[in-house]
């Protein structure tokens, strides 16, 4: 009894090998799944074809396959009803199975990670590890060929990893697990005589010694092939230890979206015209809010809660001509991968239950940001969160989504910075062809505005005080479009325009700012019952550090008249052609003539003509004289007005704005979007190539500016002015008296420094150029 125990054991060690190492394979592939499922039906179709290849085994060969594929396609259809039942999606069984088979593949390898066991994510796995058990089963069991038999698990196997690519941790112990397994199955025997002993033992010493030596030469042989094969390919694949795999996702194209949908900013305009077409119906409930009884104190975001902003899609990318959302969508299930929130910031849960009426395209409407959906099969992209069903929307299409809504924390807001760097380069990009007025109104609209929300909130108020919202206005925001918008006549069509517009001019004004924006479009609801077409409004958000992406509404209040825009701003060109002198007015001279103009002929009313251009030119002099002193009197004035008048606050960013324009006198201005810092390290190179420039070639003017170490004391005091200016930004009200003055030193002592390099009679000019007086007039108060 015991004998044949041993013999039944020995037997049903390489079926389980084979179903083990076919069931790994389900094991790697797991690791970037969501739950269990899909390595339990792998395992189940592993034991499964093993199994039926067992119980088959005295059957005819040919007979073993349609039998194993009929069992196949049993636990197949009963893997994909499971898999759809777990995801909650409609449809029958048939359904379910033709859509599987024919997106199968492809939405395999471009499912976002963790992929959910979906009927056409389930199905590739649940088919190829059932082939791959019947094929080594029938190969190790029928012919003996255990090693050959191996070879179907070990390529599901490999499959396995290179689907998985790095989007998970190496798979170490399913690795050596697998080893294990094959070994173990090859060292079992498998074929015994009737009493347990030796096979070779029946047969005559002079065979029995053939067979041995056949097979200890085939041992040899294998072992000197497998060591050759370590030593040949063994530090290739050492080398790959530590390489990145190679993701299989970038060759297949993921689901893309129309026109339409890329830019679905232009259709704000065509739902202005008709506002009462139905697009949506929507419920929006949220669990974590107060009760309906409670205190208004106890939710102090009430008021924000009745108005629900639904997102359509997130618009990053501007190329001066339309605004795209440049999204890569990956095929995604009910659960969303999630984002981390800003550290300053709540999240509320909304959960929204949404129909769609005659709302078209492929953008799915949901709150921000989207962490579940049921009811519909996605594609998502997690760098804006915008959803789209790659199959279109349909009337009557019924889902639900339940969001994690950020909520900023107000308090944080005046004193919170923006991001920079390539991290955030995308949504800071302004494209070339920027119309100068529109560079002009930002720059104006910045410069009285240290901190970035407070830039934001001018801009805002700008855009809400000086434009109207009109339905008919005309769709399109490229630049000359926003040119228009913003300058145009208001008689002829100008300074009026839908949420497009503004939306867009504020992002655009923003960034020209150092602000990080974006576009968004959606639908303003009160979250219960139908949404419209007149609903639809896009608005701009701004990024802030800590705080996430804030949205902003530059549209005007109902009932507001909108001032002219002249009244706060003139598009004036940046250099205007100098005003007409006045001509001098020439006095009859009393004195007598000399004696030498006797002979001289005498001009149009008897004077002669050298007195004529004596008085004349003596005039013209006097009245260029007066004009220099009187442009030496409102510089040295503006100066002494920025550095001693005013709060110490003031008297900062007055010292600021002499930097600034020394910079421009010297020919190397700076843009009004660039950060403090960044213009500091400007001024620094400003001043060294000019005193590269006259390094040995002047030695008078390289001793006025004191030499290297008074240049690198310069260099120094520009970067503190730089921190004093940030701290006036962000800290209104901090800056003492004695910090004001030293601003002041600072910015005196590198004016000086920059004028003195420059060239003799550019040094005469400084004094009276008139530019820092037109710029300062153009500076709001």
């Amino acid at each position: 009894m015991v004998t044949g125990a041993v013999r039944v054991l020995r037997a049903a060690v390489l079926p389980l090998a084979l179903i083990g190492l076919t069931a790994l394979a389900g094991v790697v592939l797991g690791r970037v799944y969501a739950g269990g499922l899909l390595t339990w039906l792998v395992v189940g179709a592993a034991a499964g074809s093993v199994l039926v290849s067992v119980a088959a085994r005295r059957l005819p060969s040919w007979l073993v396959a349609p039998v194993s594929v009929a069992a196949m396609a049993g636990w197949t259809l009963w893997s994909l009803r499971l898999a759809a039942t777990r995801a909650e999606l409609p449809g029958g069984l048939l359904e379910v199975t033709a859509d599987a088979a024919r997106n199968g593949i492809p939405r395999l390898l471009t499912a976002m990670i963790p992929v959910e066991p979906t009927p056409d994510t389930v199905l590739v796995p649940v088919v190829a590890a059932w082939l791959a058990g019947l094929t080594g089963a029938e190969v190790a069991l029928r012919t003996g060929r255990v090693l050959l038999g191996y070879l179907p698990a070990a390529g599901l196997y490999a499959a396995a990893l290179y689907v998985v690519g790095p989007n998970a941790e190496p798979a170490l112990g399913s690795t050596v697990a697998f080893v294990a397994v094959a070994a173990l199955g090859l060292a079992t025997p498998t074929r015994t005589t009737p009493g347990g002993g030796d096979p070779t033992a029946e047969l005559t010493p002079r065979v029995r010694a053939a067979v041995r030596l056949r097979l200890a030469t085939s041992a040899a042989l294998g072992v000197a092939v497998v060591v050759g094969l370590v030593a040949l390919l063994g530090p290739v694949v050492a080398e790959q230890v530590d390489g990145r795999p190679v993701d299989p996702r970038r060759y297949v194209e993921p689901p893309q979206v129309q026109t339409l949908d890329e830019n679905p900013l232009i259709r704000i305009s065509g739902w202005a015209l008709h506002p009462e077409q139905k697009l949506l119906d929507v419920s929006t409930q949220r669990p974590d809010a107060p009760p309906a009884d409670a205190p208004p104190e106890a939710d102090p975001a009430a008021d924000t809660a009745r108005s629900v902003r639904i997102r359509l899609a997130v618009l990053s990318d501007y190329d001066g001509v339309t605004w795209r959302v440049g999204a890569t969508y990956r095929n995604a299930g009910r659960i969303l991968p999630a984002a981390t929130a800003a550290r300053d910031s709540t999240v509320q849960t909304v959960r929204q239950q949404i129909s769609v009426a005659e709302l078209s395209g492929r953008l799915l409407p949901a709150v921000a940001t989207p962490r579940e959906v049921s009811g519909a099969r996605v594609a998502y992209d997690p760098a804006s969160g915008t959803l789209i069903r790659p199959e279109g929307l349909t009337p009557g299409l019924r889902y639900t989504v339940t969001s994690a809504e950020e909520r900023p924390d107000s308090n944080l807001l005046a004193s919170a910075n923006v991001p920079a760097g390539d991290e955030v380069a995308r949504v800071l990009r302004v494209a070339d062809g920027v119309p100068d007025p529109m560079r002009r109104l930002a720059t104006q609209l910045a410069e009285e505005n240290g901190a970035p929300f407070a830039r934001a909130l001018a801009i805002e108020q700008f855009l809400a005080e000086h434009y109207r919202v009109v339905a008919d206005a005309p769709s399109g925001h490229a630049y000359p479009n926003l040119g228009f918008f913003l300058f145009g006549p208001r008689n002829g069509g100008g300074q009026e325009g839908t949420s497009e517009q503004f939306a867009a001019a504020f992002a655009v004004l923003g960034r020209l700012s150092g602000l990080p924006t974006r576009v968004v479009v959606g639908f303003r609801t009160s979250g219960q019952g139908p949404v419209l077409a007149g609903d639809a409004y896009a608005w701009p958000e701004v990024l802030f550090d800590g705080l996430g992406w804030v949205p902003f509404d530059p549209l005007p209040r109902p009932n507001d008249e909108p001032r002219p825009v002249e009244e706060d701003f003139r598009p004036t060109p940046e250099d205007p052609p100098p005003s007409e002198a006045p001509a001098p007015t020439v006095e009859p001279s009393a004195s007598p003539e000399p004696a030498d103009a006797a002979d001289a002929p005498p001009g149009p009313d008897g004077v002669s003509t050298p007195v004529l251009v004596a008085s004349g030119s003596g005039g013209l002099l006097l009245v260029v004289g007066a004009l220099l002193l009187t442009l030496l009197a409102m510089r040295r004035s503006l100066t002494r007005s920025r550095l001693v008048r005013g709060d110490p606050g003031q008297r900062i960013a007055g010292a600021w704005r002499e930097v600034t324009d020394a910079l421009r006198l010297a020919g190397r201005p700076v843009g009004d979007d660039l950060a403090a810092t960044e213009i500091a390290g400007h001024a620094r190179q400003t001043l060294a190539d000019a005193r590269a420039g006259t390094t040995g070639h002047d030695t008078t003017v390289d001793a006025s500016i004191g030499g290297t170490a008074a240049v690198g004391a310069c260099n120094l005091a520009v970067d503190e002015l730089a921190a004093l200016l940030n701290q006036v930004g962000f800290a209104p009200g901090a800056a003492t008296p004695d910090q004001a003055a030293r601003a002041a030193e600072v910015a005196t002592a590198y004016v000086t420094t920059l004028r003195s390099a420059r060239p003799w009679w550019r040094r005469l000019l400084w004094s009276v150029h008139p530019t820092p007086l037109r710029r300062a007039r153009r500076s709001p108060r």
